[in-house]
């Protein structure tokens, strides 16, 4: 089915999607800065579908990854802590580890798509493991009539506290950066303007101390992500240097750098469609420029907004994961069709572009095979009496009738991806000379000889 984009606060403010936008994240030294120990990430967002049904959640979720561009969704994807106060939802969730060690998060006081609201608050919770949140509380920032969206938080170590940065309107008419210090994130002081270009801008994003300079990264004119610098911390101190990047009508800038190389990562959501991320890669900030990364490269969470994303040692990632615990399901992402996953519609096997409703038909349980327990059958999260099977080499989701022709026809071997080892293939059980591949986006079983049919026939299983 076909779903209307959901009009978006930048729409709301009047201005309209012309350019393709960027990618998001954040790496503040005292605040995101990778410790000796950090070996991982863990990534914070709300949930929010196309159509905004099912799959939105307006409460907290995490997700950890090893090399932040794959993605482990905690809790089977449902939020880890919700508001109780305020709207009693959330959007725009911030996470931050402070200088005592231990983490807080920030969000914005909303739930769902009133982009009227008004709250001076924002949320908070503290957390010294991210496996219990204590302490919530709102915390006030202004007395504006308006609101405080995306709350992030930096070290300022000059001033000896942090500084909370979000978006809201001032008597200049149009959004701009407001700055308030805190020493705890119970009281705070009085509001700054941090930046203002002029013109509108939301969503700010911070590099503290890279080589010299503090980078701020935000939702700027023409759907672009742009960015500006300063030598200083201080409130109006930074100036734009860069022309910005775009995917279509994109937000929310997240920029990390990666433990493993000199490269900073730039993760952006976008609004046309609802909830895909893009992202960029540099490996020298000051030179402003962004290189695409192929979508085959990283997966989000599904159905995953506005995402702040930190990195943690192995043992809190190993933590994460024994509490929460990984999802019983995974999705297949296509090797040359990276922005599409399997999934079932009108129970015909296909492989469309993401994201579509409802999700749930692109998510699978790989079980033992049917036919042969060394083999995989693929079990319907949302149909569970159903499974995928050839018929006619054509694939379908049908209900399990336990004859020995259905169990063979639904199982398979997984082996090394034909075009990519590190990715999956899958060959048919009882007819092992064919594997599953996608034609005309329809999931069939052929014989695989040409490179154009290996990629065809090779799939991320993933989340």
């Amino acid at each position: 089915m076909s779903v209307r984009p959901q009009p978006s606060r930048r729409l709301f403010l009047g201005m309209a999607a012309t350019t393709p936008l960027a990618l998001s994240g954040v790496m503040t030294l005292g605040a995101g800065t990778a410790h000796a120990a950090d070996s991982a990430y863990v990534m914070c967002y709300f949930t929010e579908s196309t159509s905004l049904g099912a799959g939105t959640d307006y409460g907290l979720h995490l997700a950890v990854s090893t090399d932040s561009l794959n993605w482990t969704p905690l809790n089977q994807n449902n939020p880890v802590v919700t508001p109780t106060a305020g709207a009693l939802g959330l959007r725009d969730p911030f996470l931050m580890r402070k200088q005592d060690g231990t983490f807080v998060v920030l969000a914005t006081d909303l739930k769902g798509t009133d982009w009227a609201y008004n709250s001076q608050y924002i949320h908070v919770w503290d957390s010294a493991d991210l496996r219990t949140f204590t302490g919530y509380r709102r915390l006030k920032l202004h007395d504006m009539t308006t609101h405080s969206w995306a709350p992030e938080a930096f070290w300022d170590a000059g001033r000896g506290q942090y500084a909370v940065i979000y978006s809201a309107v001032n008597s200049s008419g149009h959004n701009v950066i407001m700055v308030n210090y805190t020493s705890d994130f119970v009281t705070a002081s009085a509001p700054q303007v941090f930046f203002d270009p002029g013109y509108d801008v939301i969503d700010g994003d911070m590099a503290v101390g890279v080589n010299g300079y503090n980078y701020l990264f935000f939702r700027g004119k023409d759907q672009a992500l742009v960015s500006a610098r300063s030598t200083t911390l201080n409130p109006g101190s930074f100036t734009e240097y860069s022309a910005g990047v775009s995917h279509g009508g994109t937000e929310a800038p997240t920029v990390f750098k990666s433990l493993t190389s000199g490269n900073w990562y730039l993760w952006a959501d976008t609004y046309t469609p609802n909830g895909v991320f893009y992202a960029w890669q540099t490996s020298d900030l000051a030179s402003g420029t962004w290189t695409a990364l192929d979508q085959k490269t990283y997966t989000q969470p599904v159905n995953s907004k506005h995402c702040g994303i930190t990195t943690i040692t192995t043992t809190e990632y190993n933590n994460l994961l024994t509490n929460w615990g990984a999802p019983a399901w995974n999705r297949l992402k296509s090797y040359n069709f990276p922005a599409r996953y399997v999934r079932h519609a009108g129970y015909v096997g296909r492989i469309d572009e993401y994201p579509f409703d409802l999700y749930t038909d692109s998510e699978w349980k790989l079980v033992p095979g049917l036919a042969d327990s060394t083999g995989i059958s693929f079990q319907s999260v949302n149909y569970p009496t159903r499974y995928l099977r050839h018929y006619n080499y054509a694939l379908q989701l049908d209900v399990n009738d336990g004859t020995s022709t259905f169990a063979g026809d639904a199982t398979f071997y997984r082996t090394a991806g034909l075009a990519d080892s590190s990715w999956s293939s899958f060959r048919s059980y009882n007819n092992p000379t064919r594997y599953i591949r996608h034609f005309d986006y329809v999931l069939r079983i052929d014989p695989i000889s040409t490179a154009a049919e290996q990629q065809d026939a090779t799939f991320r299983v993933g989340y």
